[in-house]
């Protein structure tokens, strides 16, 4: 991010500029919209497949281990590519970035739809999820440069929208397509769309950032992918490893991806003195930053850990169909959505602690709740818990992705954004993985103690929420301790930061 543009932001928004700013107003928001339009195809496609898993487990013949790596392995590629969008966005134009994302998008989309089996539906998955890290970095990114802080709560609250509704519509549209038609119409349904949004963005997405060349340094995108997929592969394998499938003792690929871990942290703390970081983790002197992070590694955990339990649970457990089951998740995820902005101004207006610190405690009183479900369970108490837990959900996210970013100077905006970007989604590969280990260890041990299928299926459920219910503890601890960002609350850093420029 160049001076330049920092520059011409500030006078977009200052009375100065008066002559200019219809122009760049019309523009940024035309921008910031496109964007909003792609990064809904995205999300919808992130949710869509998780209520089919059981259809696809019969039509493809995998087990519930293998069959989660549909949605594992998009999380963790989308933890791998992520970091490089910082460098992406710095090197290339507004557009270019753009197109970029879509077309892979919409390529992955293809190849799930012509998929023969599951090998190349995986594949196209992976494709999928590269196009998807790209576009919500680059989303962030934009908004932190064109949108005035005082402004940027509002503006969160209508992206939460976005992230929330087409979750939410996933499910459903996912459970109505595999109890009428066969399960690639998820993606060939999907495809026309993204094809769409890339062709009307190609056309309408102008370039807001200055590029500039930076140096793309091999080594940490190696020790990158290594970290993050060692890590993920790891977890993943200690569901398959109960379940007796595991291709590699958990331990190895763990070890792997720790000792990664460290050694892409060292290369950027050396790499960051010099200014060519692949991700400068300076970031997280920002406390405030820190913690933010800290809260969505819980709470990203936590969700996706829950999306892809409730409808084994739903379906193998209460028996409901497909369509039901996926329509039992429609209201609470739309609540979260139709809040965002509502949750924005009063984030504008309050700041964080006040609205994470019940957040957290709602979200943790809903994992306790769910850890009590079992064969009987009315299907309308799930549909009530769910929408408890989607409310908590609504009063964290927001401020979170606002604080974390408002905590940050201009110039580390993009790595911020990667940064987010790629620790949300390794949080919701590992709550995945989580639950799914958990859920077969839980399982596995019912059944061996003489357990029916469904009465063993039930007592793994249990054992994956309990632990994010203990895991949600943290989350009320930390969220005590989140600062307000000082740039976004205080008139008069706002005024002499807009001076200095």
């Amino acid at each position: 991010m160049t001076d330049a543009t920092l520059s011409e932001t500030d006078t977009d928004s200052s009375p100065a500029a008066a002559g200019e700013q219809p122009d760049h107003s019309s523009r940024n928001r035309l921008v910031i919209n496109l964007m909003l339009v792609a990064t809904f195809v995205v999300f919808l496609n992130e949710t869509i497949i998780g209520v089919a898993i059981p259809q696809l487990m019969v039509a493809l013949d995998i087990q519930e281990s293998t069959a989660q790596w549909l949605s594992t392995a998009f999380m963790l590629t989308m933890a791998v590519v992520i970091p490089t969008t910082g460098f992406l966005m710095q090197r290339l134009n507004t557009r270019t970035v753009f197109i970029l994302a879509m077309s892979l998008f919409s390529a992955g989309t293809a190849i799930a739809a012509i998929a023969p089996g599951f090998e190349i539906l995986l594949a196209g998955r992976i494709v999928q999820a590269s196009g998807t890290a790209i576009m919500m970095p680059l989303l962030m990114t934009t908004v932190m440069t064109l949108v005035p802080p005082h402004a940027r709560g509002k503006t969160m609250g209508n992206i939460s929208i976005v992230m929330s509704v087409a979750p939410a519509l996933g499910p459903a549209i996912g459970g109505f397509i595999v109890q009428n038609l066969e399960w690639r119409f998820i993606f060939i349904l999907v495809l026309p769309i993204a094809i769409v949004a890339l062709v009307l963005g190609a056309a309408r997405v102008q370039n807001v950032t200055e590029p500039r060349k930076v140096p793309l340094d091999s080594l940490s995108v190696v020790l990158s992918a290594l970290a993050f997929g060692g890590l993920i592969f790891g977890l993943s394998s200690l569901g398959e490893s109960a379940a007796g499938h595991a291709v590699l003792a958990p331990w190895i690929p763990l070890t792997v991806g720790g000792v990664s871990l460290v050694a892409f942290v060292l290369r950027q703390l050396q790499l960051q003195r010099g200014e060519r970081a692949f991700l400068d983790l300076r970031t997280f002197t920002s406390r405030g930053f820190t913690l933010s992070i800290v809260l969505m590694v819980i709470m990203m955990g936590s969700l996706f850990g829950t999306i892809i339990i409730l409808p084994i649970y739903t379906q193998d457990v209460l028996g409901l169909d497909p369509v039901l089951s996926g329509l039992i998740l429609v209201p609470g995820s739309l609540m979260m959505g139709l809040a965002g902005p509502f949750i924005g101004r009063l984030y504008d207006k309050v700041g964080p602690r006040p609205l994470i610190v019940p957040g957290a405690i709602t979200v943790s009183a809903a994992l306790w709740a769910m850890t009590f479900y079992g064969e009987g369970t009315p299907w309308g108490l799930v549909l009530a818990l769910h929408i408890v837990l989607c409310v908590g959900l609504a009063l964290m996210f927001t401020p979170l992705f606002t604080t974390s970013l408002g905590s940050l100077k201009p110039h580390l905006y993009s790595h911020g954004s990667a940064t987010i970007g790629t620790v949300q989604q390794l949080a919701g590969a590992a709550g995945t993985a989580l639950f799914i280990a958990l859920l077969t260890i839980g399982k596995v041990s019912a059944a061996a103690e003489g357990a029916g299928a469904v009465t063993a299926l039930a007592n793994g459920i249990h054992t994956a929420f309990m632990a994010g219910a203990f895991i949600s503890l943290l989350a009320i601890v930390a969220a005590f301790f989140v600062p307000k960002p000082a740039s976004e609350f205080s008139p008069q850093h706002e005024l002499a930061a807009q001076e200095a420029h």
